[in-house]
C-alpha cells in the first residue's frame, strides 16, 4: 500500500502542485503522469475552490479557470481514480483544498472516496490545528493522513502540532499568501529542528519556492520542497501546450536536490 512517507525513502522529495481542471481534466492527467516521469515524489492535486484564502493572484486565477470550466470535486476524485487505475500511477498523491469543499460534499462522504481512488492523504490550509478534529477522525477512518502545517508565527505551537502530525509536515516558508519570492530568510533550520524535537517525521518546505537554487537551499534543511504557483504559472502561460515546460522544469527542481 503506498504511504505519505513513502516519498521521503530515496533522499529528498520534489513535491508539485497544480490545480486540477486548469486549462481542462485532460491536460491535467497529462501534466501529473509528466511531472512523475520527471522526478516527482509526491503529487498535490487542487480541488478548485471559490475563495482560496491562502493563494496569491497565479493560483487564485487557476481556481477560477477551473470553475468557469465547470470542474467539480466529483470530477477530481474520477481524475485521480484514471490516474492511478489507467495511468500507472504509483507515487503518493494528496488532495489540496479548503474545508468548505470537503463539508459541502460531505466530510465522511469525501474521506470515503479519496480513500477509494487512491489518495494518500488531506492538506487543508485554512483549517487550523485546534480545528482539525473535525475532519481527523473521518480521515483516520478511511486511512488518509491529514497534513499538518506550520508557519513562522506558530513559535511554541511547533511542537504541539509536530507530535500530533501525520504524513509529513508542511513548513510554510514565509507568511502572506502562495507565491514567488525573490528571497526567503525564515529560519526554516529551527523550525525543523522544532519538528524533530517532538517526532520523527519527514519536513517539507513550501510557499515561495521558485529556482532550483531556493530549492536546493531549502531541501539542506528539509527533507523536501514543495512548489506550487510556479508550475501553475507555466499552465496559465501556455494551456494545453504546458506539459514539455512543465516537465523541464520537475526535472531542473528535482536534479537541484537530488544529491543532497
Amino acid at each position: 500500500m503506498i504511504k505519505i512517507v513513502d516519498a521521503f525513502r530515496n533522499g529528498k522529495a520534489f513535491i508539485p502542485f497544480l490545480t486540477c481542471g486548469d486549462p481542462d481534466l485532460e491536460t491535467t492527467r497529462r501534466l501529473v503522469c509528466a511531472m512523475v516521469e520527471n522526478g516527482a515524489d509526491l503529487i498535490e492535486l487542487g480541488i478548485p475552490f471559490s475563495d482560496p484564502t491562502a493563494e496569491g493572484p497565479v493560483i487564485q486565477g487557476a481556481n477560477l479557470r477551473s470553475l468557469s470550466n465547470g470542474c467539480t470535486t466529483d470530477d477530481v476524485f474520477a481524475l485521480a481514480e484514471t490516474l492511478r487505475k489507467e495511468d500507472g500511477i504509483t507515487v503518493p498523491m494528496v488532495f489540496m483544498t479548503y474545508a468548505n469543499v470537503v463539508y459541502h460534499y460531505g466530510t465522511e462522504k469525501f474521506c470515503a472516496r479519496a480513500a477509494q481512488v487512491g489518495m494518500q492523504g488531506l492538506i487543508l490550509p485554512d483549517v487550523p490545528f485546534e480545528e482539525k478534529g473535525d475532519f481527523a477522525p473521518a480521515c483516520r477512518k478511511y486511512g488518509l493522513e491529514l497534513v499538518s502545517l506550520i508557519a513562522p508565527t506558530s513559535h511554541q505551537r511547533i511542537k504541539t502540532i509536530a507530535a500530533d502530525a501525520e504524513g509529513f509536515v508542511y513548513c510554510v516558508s514565509s507568511l502572506g499568501v502562495t507565491g514567488v519570492r525573490k528571497e526567503i530568510t525564515t529560519d526554516i533550520a529551527g523550525m525543523v529542528e522544532l519538528v524533530r524535537q517532538a517526532k520523527d517525521i519527514p519536513c517539507a518546505i513550501g510557499f515561495g519556492i521558485s529556482n532550483p537554487e531556493t530549492a536546493r537551499k531549502m531541501a539542506q534543511s528539509a527533507d523536501g520542497a514543495i512548489v506550487g504557483s510556479a508550475i501553475v504559472r507555466l499552465i496559465g502561460q501556455y494551456g494545453r501546450e504546458a506539459i514539455p515546460h512543465v516537465a523541464e522544469y520537475v526535472r531542473e527542481m528535482k536534479a537541484a536536490i537530488a544529491d543532497l
